[in-house]
């Protein structure tokens, strides 16, 4: 199989990671340094915490799994990874974890299961909801927190019929194009962005290279 393209090249970060400013002298810096005042606690936990990220669709066995896999190791230290189903099938798509392995990602643990889970008392707060399917987005409850959402939507791999090539070039495919967005969304600079502006960013990213149709906001 071949590796995994380069995902994210200029076209796509310009536009959600400012560039860097051009050197500066040791003088310039020191002054620059000197000038600016200490950072806040509020501004040094946002800095320190980890953002909790649910990844949501239908049977929660393939995109959503997909999409935990990847980020758990891409985001690893910053971002607690999560997914869970609005009808869970109760396993995980075989194709799923083939490609995930053959890539190196993460799949000991990971399991179909409802998001009633992060629903109940004591589950962990969620930062973000993102959906990866249309179904989901429709349904998707009120979350605890008011975390930011946002629709992520790609085609179904699970659904491709065909060949075993077939199947698995298609879960392929669905990897690269979840692989790109996360690699963008944990590149956005979190503590610089208000909530308009990184929800702004985070409906960006979901209409990149494979995105469904349209949908509105996720509420």
């Amino acid at each position: 199989m071949d590796s995994i393209a380069p995902l994210v090249d200029g076209k796509f970060m310009s536009a959600f990671v400012r560039a860097k400013k051009p050197g500066q002298s040791a003088t310039e810096k020191a002054g620059r340094v000197a000038r600016q005042p200490a950072a806040t606690h509020e501004e040094e936990t946002m800095s320190e915490r980890r953002f909790n990220v649910l990844f949501l669709c239908t049977g929660n066995s393939a995109r959503s799994i997909i999409a935990e896999s990847i980020l758990r190791k891409d985001g690893a230290g910053r971002f607690n990874a999560f997914s869970a189903g609005s009808h869970p099938k109760g396993a995980v798509n075989p194709f799923a974890f083939k490609v995930l392995n053959s890539y190196g990602y993460p799949t000991d643990g990971f399991r179909s299961k409802s998001w009633d889970e992060f629903a109940a008392p004591g589950a962990p707060v969620m930062d973000f909801v993102l959906t990866v399917c249309d179904t989901a987005a429709e349904v998707c409850p009120v979350w605890p927190g008011q975390p930011m959402t946002a629709h992520w939507g790609i085609e179904d791999p699970a659904a491709v019929e065909g060949t075993d090539i077939q199947k698995e070039a298609a879960f392929v495919l669905a990897t690269r194009y979840l692989k790109n967005r996360i690699s963008i969304f944990i590149n956005l600079p979190m503590r610089s962005l208000d909530k308009m502006s990184l929800n702004a960013k985070l409906r960006e990213i979901g209409q990149l290279e494979g995105a469904t149709r349209p949908r509105p906001q996720v509420a």
